[in-house]
């Protein structure tokens, strides 16, 4: 078993919330003996107390059981408490009980607000509007006792005096979704009370061989500095940060041994976009042209410092609009590659198509000699070091997930019977297909994985799922992906962008202010006043509805040729209202300021 990382300060692992008029305490109930902690309901103002909380006949507090504080966010006029109310146990993760939110609650602290000018209070109540998504929130896991945002490698190389310290101290800050909530609390120096959480997805899964318990984890972090959905969150930025960056850490544990293999993904590392516009597939835009190849060297330096060496597979296809970003990726590395960087180029559905997945057994044979020699993280039953992963495969796609998390699914098979193969556990000819149970809580452990990481990028689940969950394409598999699909075109256009400005919100991206000088978020009156999400799309679909019925039956009549052509005016019409004005369906805010 290794070693699991101690903290100096261990963290509160259940409390209790004591709501009152003008406070909240919140009091450790896990046998601890520290001082509660008590929030100003007037300010977000924080101090700790040894006193029990008195109430009387005008002072009833509503009491609850809480497992966490997530932090504390500031907006224009009020501050608004995070807390978890509910938690599921999700498995664990080198030896430690990993949990996963089920419910988050917003606790305003807003009483001051009464004081607040009418300008204020109306760009408090658009803010704090957004704070919804946060309680909506998918895919967050933490734990009181280890730190999920580093490796298994990385926890192993952390330094004794490192392990002392609190949590949140031992961090890896890119992993921390809520580091941002967290400064109030730092400022106040309440490390028992700073609960680290990540998002992403957390699996696990054991099963039998021979006489044997094998124990596998599949744990993704997703990184903070570029966090978003599809469509409105692409490419890279100057930094070199890029879109859905996550990294995946497929770990197993069996016989005293613990083995650990990280793959990472994230969008095409330059500046790039798609401009929602109510079709299917917006034209992706290139952006400042000439500063591709700094871009991508900045994101390649950091990756090198952080993994070692980095082999980058490129999926996207090698014509049409995709072929356009594959050529400048492939132009940008050219001054980048050497020795401990290289780039690969696999057009995935040339190769594969839409159903022959097997085929990526190609793209193994031409990666096999990078992960032979970069490896993986390996202990022996004594706990010490026989072997470091010194390299990362760093994988993309136009989105990082469908086409990716198949690739990833099988790299991470190929190398698990690597390790199996090394302790002795598999023949040299053995295979994870070998043992059916093993093989479908396999997919299953991969094919969750990927679902989660997709709701929290696109709001759907995976597409290709059915082929890393059963291992073939099914019917049923490509009407779900067909819908999901859809379910995707929907929330990208008259959701996500809502959900994009409360995500830059909850990361200190932007910080809530009011200015005279900016657009006003919202006007009245015309088409915007009467204008939602469904009624947009139901009119663009039943247009294109009416117009395929016509032309299907334009052979035999030309009026139907001719009723074919009015709809889909109408439609197009609709859709070019839309984009003509810009945010009337997406109604983000616009009373932003950039954080520095």
């Amino acid at each position: 078993m290794m070693e699991r990382a101690e903290s100096g300060q261990k963290l509160y692992t259940r409390l209790r919330l004591w709501e009152f008029p003008d406070q909240y305490v919140i009091e450790p109930t896990d046998g601890s003996s520290g001082s509660s902690l008590v929030v100003s309901r007037a300010d977000g103002s924080m101090s700790l107390t040894d006193d029990v909380p008195e109430c009387s006949s005008v002072r009833v507090p509503k009491i609850r059981t809480i497992f966490g504080v997530v932090g504390l966010l500031k907006l224009v006029a009020s501050s608004y408490l995070v807390i978890i109310t509910e938690r599921d146990c999700a498995g664990s993760y080198l030896g430690q009980p990993i949990f996963k939110v089920k419910s988050l609650k917003i606790l305003p602290c807003d009483h001051s607000l009464k004081n607040s000018s009418v300008e204020q209070k109306k760009v408090e109540s658009e803010f704090s509007a957004l704070l919804n998504v946060l309680e909506r929130t998918s895919g967050l896991y933490f734990s009181y006792d280890t730190n999920l945002t580093l490796s298994a490698q990385r926890l192993h190389d952390l330094g004794d005096e490192s392990k002392l310290l609190p949590l949140w101290r031992q961090a890896e800050p890119r992993f921390l979704w809520n580091n941002y909530m967290l400064e109030v609390l730092i400022d106040n120096k309440l490390d028992p009370y700073m609960l680290p959480v990540i998002q992403g997805s957390f699996q696990n899964f054991q099963t039998a061989i021979g006489k044997d318990i094998v124990d596998v984890t599949l744990i993704a972090r997703r990184c903070t500095r570029r966090n978003g959905t599809r469509m409105w969150r692409r490419g890279a930025d100057p930094d070199g940060y890029v879109a859905n960056f996550v990294e995946t850490e497929q770990i197993f544990q069996m016989n005293g041994f613990t083995a650990s293999f990280v793959q990472v993904r994230g969008s095409i590392p330059f500046l790039w976009e798609q401009i929602v516009d109510l079709t299917y597939k917006p034209k992706f835009e290139i952006v400042r042209h000439e500063e591709a190849p700094r871009v991508a060297e900045r994101h390649f330096l950091d990756m090198r410092k952080k993994y070692g060496s980095v082999l980058a597979v490129d999926l996207v296809n090698k014509h049409g609009s995709e072929g356009r970003l594959s050529e400048k990726y492939a132009n940008s590395m050219q001054h980048i590659l050497g020795g401990d960087v290289r780039y690969l180029h696999f057009d995935f559905h040339q190769v594969c198509g839409h159903i022959h997945f097997e085929r990526l057994s190609i793209l193994y044979e031409q990666i096999v000699d990078f992960l032979e020699k970069n490896w993986y993280f390996l202990l022996n039953e004594k706990g010490e070091k026989m072997k470091e992963q010194l390299g990362v495969v760093r994988t993309n796609c136009i989105d990082c997930l469908d086409r990716t998390n198949v690739t990833q699914s099988m790299i991470g098979r190929k190398m698990l019977e690597i390790q199996l193969r090394r302790i002795g556990v598999f023949g040299a000819e053995e295979t994870i297909s070998s043992h059916p149970n093993f093989d479908e809580s396999f997919k299953i452990l991969w094919a969750n994985h990927g679902d989660e990481i997709s709701i929290q990028y696109s709001g759907t689940p995976a597409l290709k799922g059915d082929f890393v969950r059963c291992g073939q394409r099914t019917a049923q598999g490509i009407l779900k992906d067909g819908w999901n699909a859809l379910a995707r075109y929907y929330l990208n256009n008259f959701r996500d962008g809502t959900k994009q400005d409360a995500i830059d919100l909850l990361h200190g991206h932007y910080i809530a202010s009011v200015s005279r000088d900016l657009t006003p978020a919202t006007q009245t009156g015309g088409l915007e006043a009467v204008a939602s999400f469904p009624l947009a799309l139901s009119l663009v679909m039943i247009g294109f509805l009416f117009a395929t019925i016509s032309l299907r039956k334009s052979p035999n009549d030309l009026r139907h040729l001719f009723f074919s052509i009015a709809w889909a005016s109408v439609s197009i019409g609709v859709a070019a209202v839309v984009r003509a004005n810009g945010r009337i369906f997406c109604n983000r805010p616009r009373l932003h300021k950039p954080r520095h």
